[in-house]
């Protein structure tokens, strides 16, 4: 099972900056190459004010981290948060299957105990 070391505070904010598909799509265009905030704004149909707003969040979350170069303000992701929240995930991921897996069990006993009636 995997071990969380998010205090839930933190576990809060990544799953509220993730919780936005503006900000989720962030996240992928970072990961893949880091971009400006005016490149970034530039491919969103929302003020660039709109953009620096969902990038703070994600910066909140430490999801992405936001330097400046120059006169422009580079966003890269922090990998260890985006390592952690995919842990998170597979944490949750694993609680389900487990639940699944005792539900199916208690559905197979029964089918079992209904065929058994059935004979009798």
């Amino acid at each position: 099972m995997v071990v969380l070391r998010l205090p839930d505070d933190e576990v809060d904010r990544i799953f509220h900056a993730l919780a936005d598909a503006t900000r989720r799509d962030i996240v992928m265009r970072v990961v893949q190459r880091e971009h400006s905030v005016s490149a970034l704004a530039a491919s969103y149909a929302m003020s660039f004010a709109a953009v620096q707003k969902h990038v703070a969040v994600l910066e909140r979350a430490r999801l992405v981290v936001k330097e400046r170069r120059g006169r422009e303000q580079v966003v890269h992701p922090n990998p260890d948060t985006v390592r952690e929240a995919a842990r998170l995930l597979e944490h949750y991921e694993e609680l389900w299957r487990l639940r699944d897996q005792s539900i199916s069990k208690v559905l197979s006993e029964d089918r079992e105990e209904d065929r058994e009636g059935e004979k009798s």
